[in-house]
């Protein structure tokens, strides 16, 4: 076995715990090859206003690592790229990734935006998947502002020029040459001697609970999707909106365990951290518009970490109103 194979890792997924970790390894001199399968690293945490105990701003957390992660020399960031194929043993596997054409020179684009900006796609109102909807991009985009690498990709299914071949503004426009529409996929392969599996998690669709009405009324949404809503660098920048309308909502309720804690209808676990996600989110709301009512409908608090319980009664004496009961209906 080469000494390069042994000290070589592989870290599938770049949101904060394979941000970390890849960090920890580069700095102890492993090589490390750090798999994202969207354009940009950051994963869930990017997409948050402030994390809880604390309230601090979740990206003044994770951008400096994620810059850092991007300037490491032992770290290799191979983003838009997934993980087809994995064979071997602990010390001695052969790794199969797809890198996916961004169809933008990685190393010409600057990130400036021009592309973006002059993309004729903005009647289309594409959702955007960092909003999770909530918010819309065009057919070239750059996932967010902080984004690493901070560079430009194509939709093709959105694209004009890939669904008619008669647009080609983008390339037109970027002074740096660096759209490419021939880029075709990649596939590398990497030895190494050990695997971190760092995915994260994928949002439930609450639609099993058709009693809530989620994707039948507007005002109906996800957590994150709330989250994005009341993130800075979201859609609304910040101000705390009704998606029916735009206006400001003057009560605003949390529904716990939807899709957990139920053999019938989602997963039989305990999620564990949506009664202090509950919390933050209902405090912060309360910090950007004080005249907003927050309620939130509980079974059981879990407050199972460092400070969490200080946390609750903090939101409790602020005026978030905790009630403990299963709404019938929405």
């Amino acid at each position: 076995m080469s000494k390069e194979k042994e000290t070589s890792v592989l870290v599938i997924g770049a949101g904060i715990t394979g941000i970390q970790s890849s960090l920890d390894l580069a700095e102890k001199g492993f090589k490390v090859y750090l798999v994202e399968k969207s354009p940009s690293i950051g994963g869930s945490m990017a997409k948050l206003d402030k994390t809880f105990p604390t309230n601090d701003c979740s990206m003044c957390t994770l951008a400096p690592k994620m810059v850092e992660t991007s300037r490491h020399p032992n770290i290799e960031l191979l983003t838009y790229s997934e993980v087809v194929g994995l064979e071997g043993t602990a010390g001695n596997f052969k790794a199969k990734i797809k890198k996916k054409p961004r169809y933008v020179i990685e190393e010409k684009c600057t990130g400036c935006g021009d592309c973006i900006e002059k993309c004729p796609t903005k009647k289309m109102n594409i959702p955007s998947e960092f909003d999770h909807g909530m918010g819309t991009r065009k057919a070239i985009y750059i996932p967010f502002e902080q984004a690493s690498p901070l560079v430009a990709t194509i939709d093709t299914e959105n694209c004009l020029h890939f669904k008619t071949g008669k647009c080609g503004i983008c390339q037109k426009t970027c002074l740096a040459e660096a759209i490419d529409f021939e880029q075709q996929e990649e596939i590398i392969e990497v030895d190494v001697g050990a695997v971190i599996v760092a995915t994260g998690f994928d949002v439930l669709a609450p639609t099993m609970r058709t009693e809530y009405g989620y994707g039948k009324y507007k005002n109906v949404i996800t957590a994150i999707e709330y989250e994005r809503l009341m993130s800075a660098s979201g859609p609304t920048r910040g101000h705390i909106q009704r998606p029916s309308d735009g206006k400001k909502p003057e009560k605003i309720a949390w529904i716990q365990c939807v899709g957990s804690r139920s053999g019938r209808l989602g997963n039989p676990y305990c999620s564990r951290v949506c009664c202090m996600y509950a919390t933050k989110e209902a405090l912060v709301t309360k910090e950007h518009e004080p005249d907003i009512h927050p309620y939130i409908f509980y079974m059981d608090l879990r407050a199972y970490g460092k400070e969490f319980e200080e946390y609750y009664h903090k939101a409790d004496k602020t005026g978030v109103k905790y009630v403990r009961a299963r709404p019938a209906e929405v």
